[in-house]
């Protein structure tokens, strides 16, 4: 395993096993699944529905709680400093620990300044271990870096070969931060497993192309959580060390970049607005 240490110290598994869009009936099974294949690193967020199931899984396992990197993040919802810091001591209630190796802010909404006072105070309790944001441009990055009293550890947001987030890894790098994948595959989007160019790499590894895109974020120093419910997908998705791409294979994925995201954008208004009406319907 490889690992990334942050600005305060504390090292984390660059390869872990996300669990976005896996149910509540099959998340327990998944994480007991990927805690055998020897993954460490396990992220879930308050908005998955699913932080209990994790918990049950990491206790069942009998692994160490000192050997898990356990990441969550904060919804919107609870943002303000009394709401976030409630919120966090009910993930820590469902995930069965006394502490959080890295609580994020999931989204770059409402009161979001209050929210990571919150985690500030809570890091300094030892509640959590480290702290930081996903899904916040370079330019809300540098004003949360520049005005908060501990600066941002993390920055998990979409990353992929379509989607390199070249200029966002300049800004990070200048200011600490390290960024983390949250779709290292984009999904799959646009024929992403099928294109000729990765799939040549991986003849040329006798790798697959999951493996090569892995491989590619890896060596860009870029942290990577793929969700598979599959145990071979992650046996697959783990067996990434074994081999390192040359700087022709890097050059050639480079250029695959589109610069643009494959989901949607958080400065479209639109997008801010749906997500304040998705607040509004959960309430």
């Amino acid at each position: 395993m490889n690992y990334v240490t942050l600005e305060n110290g504390v090292k984390m598994p660059q390869l872990g096993y996300g669990v976005y869009q896996v149910t509540k009936e099959e998340c327990e099974r998944c994480v007991l699944d990927a805690l055998k294949v020897g993954y460490r690193l396990f992220d879930t967020a308050q908005s998955y529905f699913n932080e209990e199931e994790v918990g049950n899984a990491i206790v069942k396992s009998g692994v160490s709680r000192e050997e898990i990197f356990l990441t969550s993040k904060v919804w919107i919802e609870h943002y303000g400093y009394e709401e976030c810091r409630k919120s966090v001591l009910e993930s820590l209630r469902k995930l069965k620990t006394d502490y959080i190796d890295l609580m994020l802010l999931h989204q770059p909404f409402s009161d979001y300044y209050g929210a990571y006072r919150a985690l500030e105070d809570l890091y300094d309790e030892g509640k959590i271990k480290a702290i930081g944001i996903s899904n916040f441009y370079p330019d809300r990055m540098v004003d949360l870096a520049s005005f908060t009293r501990i600066k941002p550890m993390i920055n998990q947001i979409e990353i992929h070969p379509y989607h390199q987030q070249v200029f966002s890894k300049e800004w990070h790098d200048k200011y600490g931060v390290q960024l983390e994948a949250w779709a290292p595959f984009g999904e799959g989007r646009k024929n992403m497993f099928e294109l000729s160019e990765l799939k040549e790499i991986g003849d040329k590894y006798g790798k697959t192309v999951a493996q090569v895109i892995l491989r590619w974020h890896l060596q860009r120093g870029i942290v990577v959580i793929p969700k598979s419910t599959h145990l071979e997908r992650m046996k697959e998705n783990f067996n990434v060390f074994d081999f390192e791409l040359a700087q022709e294979d890097m050059d050639v994925i480079s250029k695959l970049d589109k610069n643009e995201s494959s989901f949607f954008s958080h400065q479209d208004p639109s997008i801010v607005e749906w997500f304040g009406k998705l607040i509004e319907e959960r309430k």
